[in-house]
């Protein structure tokens, strides 16, 4: 192709160019030669309305037509199509054509339009390139277009109802519902947003083997972010049963996971990380690391390879693509993967930002919210504990002429040195400038200090996750947690979704990082370790559902980073399960608590990322990418949030060095470069310059895009190699100072207003539940309207009442709303042990027979001394020592079951003592009297 030809010429060169990558064989309308190859792209072929550009032949018959058009024609493509299907419907000559050519095209050689007529409402669309001559011959074979038979797709639940494990729950049938309406109505994208633990993958494998088996799908790709979400994917697909065949999904379909650069043309899903996928159209070898973090954190280079054509995975290579946790790898380098396959993108998120709604076109096929599966009982929700203390409010101060422990960040290695002056640091500073050990242990003191208050009734610590600001930050805090808690290493332990990092000796020996993995699944399944604490475990894929309690002792300003944090304590877990990990749990999991030590819950957050988003790349690699011509936002805004930060922690000789390395430019100037150069405003001007536009009109995302990299440019220029050198080595030496002197104090350690009010809410919700079934349940009738039955109450009516609640309303389990009324009655004792008295308890004191909570056992006793004693005090004979031991089981058996009668002395404990011969013997025909009283007296 050569400058001088026309735009038309140029145009058709490309598109040759790109029929032939794609496997066809161009030629001339004079020398056809259809022998050449099975799929023949032939120019200029006559028809009665005209030459058409290009028609498309398989095997001699003629299936599709491509009208050609200019570069420039990119903006307004769609309106060619007509021209496009006179040609498809026009009589070609020598071709005994009856119907019109199903497959349609535009193109320009930049952008190509594709349309398939078979479709029940034909309907074009953006495609990465033509489609391979074996592919529109496989979709001529098949008959129907895909689209056709999505239309057709059978109704989820046909009339029959499948055994109860294996039914979907209702957001999971609303969902797939949701999205196969969607598949009908053709949209090319669609978000599912299911709250952490509703269970999004196994609704996308129930989709994807319904898509396999009643749309025919030819192959589904499983796209995530990381190697343990593959997996994770890769397990659930290997258990998976379906609904209405009893072999699993692996016995029906061919599952891979890439793991290398072999793709298997046979399996029905792949499932991969967007990783090694970019890499597999590259045809390049994949470094494994890259798939352990979430891409966001790789620094990419200025202008990444784009992705060209592969014919090994063509784009039409997937019909449906379900990307998981897509809030995360749907931008910058990542898209084009996902722009490069003519497939349907179905996102699968619980924390969805703007930029992903407005990727999949706010098609939200599913808005499952966490609050909603915490009314569903499908997830759990939080209550909130407040740790305020003196310094992690206020900061403290460093006394002058005293000496003070200095401590290297990395090493660790300590010196001492006498400070100068008085200086005071704020509460920012803890942890990262300035370590306070006191700070540390007071809040871990007042964390181990109240647990009983917090989990009532628990013997050993519930499985808890405290969340570090950094890893020297994590390490004094293990630390002191095992010192605090009287306990060894196994106790508390760090976790991380990071591979370990092997390290080498000075011997040359390797010593073996301890494998994340088994710590994370030893936190799952065992007793130890009972706490653990992380920097960086908020990823997917983590999930601890034993897990009840997150500490945090750092804050975050991201509103959906925090959602994606407290996610990790969402999950539901049964009785049996959670008391494999912690024996003295007396319930399923209710709720998990989020312990507040750093105002983490009171603090503004914001919808945007955070500005430092690559916590985990080193300061010198974001660096050394920048100066090689990176420019994408998250990097950027990583430096230039790290440097900003730095900056505030250099004194005068560190000043001077870096403005000598970097030719006189000081470090706050390239700072206020860096921020510059991804100003939405500062880019929208330049863009305009560019265009030589005036404001107000729009110069287009191609030239924002080099607007930035020109602004990016212009900050990098300030860099160098030595500068760089020289920020590494001053990071490295500021030195975080260790205050021994400045002891904490507690300031406030109680439920936060939060708390209380749903507290409220919730013993409200059960008060206005029980009212609104007084007149259903016979033991709720009896409480409100007729109190003078209430001997008559049975455990099987408190029965009941417990499983009408359990159906209609999970979330209001007695225990749960026990801990609430425990709240705000102020009760500090160990809650009951079984649900049914709790239930009694909690009726009585909504009815108003109790003030404040009161276990029924308590009642039951001190209802049961009042007996005695009136009966002692009547003048009538007293209970001989015998009979009051026989009083003593009827009240012990009253207490836990509600109510006594003639029946139960043929049970334990009464069959021991001589059952009911032997009651009959001690009080006579005043036997059955005095179990009338004894319900009577003993329950009012």
């Amino acid at each position: 192709m050569t400058e001088n030809q026309n735009p038309e010429q140029q145009a058709r060169d490309r598109i040759d160019a790109q029929l032939r990558a794609a496997g066809w064989v161009v030629q001339a309308k004079s020398k056809v030669n259809f022998s050449a190859a099975s799929g023949v792209a032939v120019r200029e072929w006559q028809t009665d309305v005209g030459p058409a550009d290009y028609v498309l032949f398989i095997d001699k018959q003629a299936v599709g037509v491509i009208e050609a058009k200019r570069e420039e024609e990119g903006q307004h493509l769609t309106v060619h199509e007509s021209q496009t299907e006179g040609y498809a419907a026009a009589k070609l000559k020598w071709v005994n054509n009856k119907a019109p050519l199903p497959f349609l095209y535009e193109a320009t050689g930049a952008i190509t339009r594709f349309t398939d007529a078979r479709d029940p409402k034909p309907r074009s669309r953006e495609i990465f390139s033509f489609h391979r001559p074996e592919t529109l011959s496989d979709w001529l074979n098949e008959g129907k277009s895909l689209r056709a038979r999505l239309a057709e797709l059978p109704p989820l639940n046909p009339g029959h109802q499948p055994a109860k494990e294996l039914r979907l729950r209702d957001c999971q049938e609303t969902a797939i519902t949701n999205l196969e309406q969607s598949f009908r109505e053709a949209r090319p994208r669609a978000l599912i947003q299911m709250a952490t633990g509703a269970g999004k993958t196994y609704t996308a494998i129930t989709s994807i083997y319904r898509l396999l088996k009643h749309a025919d799908a030819k192959r589904v790709l499983f796209l995530v972010d990381t190697k343990n979400l593959g997996e994770q994917a890769e397990q659930e697909m290997m258990a998976y049963v379906p609904i209405d065949d009893n072999r699993k999904f692996t016995e029906l379909y061919s599952v891979q996971r890439l793991k290398s650069s072999f793709v298997d043309k046979g399996a029905d899903v792949c499932i991969s990380t967007i990783q090694r996928l970019y890499s597999l159209l590259q045809d390049k070898e994949l470094d494994e690391a890259a798939e352990e973090i979430n891409p966001a954190e790789l620094t990419q280079p200025k202008a990444p390879p784009p992705v060209a054509y592969n014919a090994k995975i063509p784009p039409e290579f997937f019909d449906f693509i379900f990307i998981d946790e897509c809030h995360r790898s749907i931008y910058n380098l990542w898209q084009q993967v996902l722009d490069y396959f003519d497939a349907s993108l179905i996102g699968l998120t619980a924390t969805p930002d703007n930029r992903t709604y407005g990727f999949f076109k706010k098609n939200v096929v599913s808005d499952y919210s966490h609050e909603k599966a915490v009314a569903d009982g499908v997830n759990v929700g939080n209550e909130i504990y407040l740790i305020d203390t003196q310094v992690s409010q206020q900061g403290g101060i460093l006394a002058a002429q005293q000496q003070v422990e200095k401590r290297e960040r990395l090493t660790r290695k300590k010196r001492w040195e006498q400070q100068d002056e008085d200086a005071a640091y704020t509460a920012k500073q803890l942890d990262r400038d300035i370590v306070n050990p006191d700070q540390i242990r007071t809040v871990v003191r007042a964390f181990r200090d109240n647990l009983p208050t917090i989990f009532p009734g628990r013997d050993e610590v519930p499985k808890t996750l405290i969340f570090a600001k950094t890893d020297s930050h994590a390490d004094d805090i293990i630390q002191t947690v095992r010192e605090e808690f009287g306990e060894g290493n196994a106790f508390c332990k760090k976790v991380t979704y990071r591979a370990a990092q092997d390290k080498k000796l000075a011997d040359g020996s390797v010593l073996e990082g301890e494998d994340p993995k088994s710590i994370l699944a030893q936190f799952r399944n065992e007793y130890h370790p009972r706490i653990a604490v992380t920097v960086d475990m908020i990823a997917t894929g983590t999930d601890v559902k034993p897990l009840e309690c997150l500490l945090f002792m750092r804050d975050v300003k991201s509103r959906n980073y925090f959602e994606q944090m407290k996610g990790r304590g969402t999950r539901t877990l049964d009785m049996d399960d959670l008391k494999k990990v912690t024996p003295s749990a007396k319930t399923a999991k209710t709720h998990y608590v989020i312990v507040d030590a750093i105002g983490v819950t009171r603090s503004l957050k914001t919808a945007s990322q955070p500005l430092i988003t690559k916590p985990g790349v080193p300061l010198k690699d974001l660096a050394m990418g920048i100066l090689m011509g990176a420019c994408d936002t998250d990097s950027v805004s990583s430096l230039a949030g790290r440097l900003a930060r730095l900056n505030k922690q250099l004194d005068a000789d560190d000043q001077r060095r870096l403005r000598e390395a970097a030719g006189g430019v000081e470090l706050s100037h390239l700072v206020s470069k860096l921020f510059n150069a991804i100003d939405g405003d500062l880019i929208e001007a330049r863009a305009l310059e560019l265009a030589g536009l005036p404001i107000g009109n729009d110069p287009g995302d191609t030239l924002r895009d080099k607007a930035q990299q020109q602004l990016v440019g212009e900050a990098a220029a300030l860099l160098n190699g030595e500068f760089i050198e020289l920020i590494d080595t001053i990071r490295r030496e500021k030195e975080q100072t260790i205050d021994h002197d400045t002891l904490d104090t507690v300031t406030y350690a109680g439920w936060s207003q939060d708390s209380a009010a749903q507290a409220e809410a919730l013993t409200g919700e059960f008060a206005d539940w029980l009212a609104a079934n007084r007149d259903e349940i016979e033991a709720l009738s009896i409480f409100f309207a007729q109190p003078w039955r209430r001997r008559e109450v049975t455990l099987k009516l408190v029965r009941q009442v417990l499983d009408k609640l359990k159906a209609d309303k999970p979330r209001l389990a007695p225990l749960r709303i026990w801990q609430a009324y425990g709240q705000l009655d102020s009760y500090n004792g160990a809650p009951p042990e079984q649900e049914l008295t709790a239930l009694v308890a909690l009726i009585r004191r909504v009815c108003g027979l109790d003030e404040k909570i009161t276990p029924f056992a308590d009642t039951v006793r001190k209802n049961f001394q009042t007996w005695i004693m009136q009966h002692h005090a009547g003048g009538a004979d007293k209970f001989n020592e015998e009979q009051m031991n026989w009083l003593r089981m009827l009240r012990d058996h009253i207490a836990h079951s509600c109510h006594v009668d003639r029946s139960d002395l043929d049970y334990s404990p009464f069959d021991a003592q001589g059952g009911l011969g032997k009651m009959w013997q001690l009080f006579g025909e005043g036997m059955d009297p005095l179990l009338d009283e004894l319900n009577e007296a003993l329950v009012a």
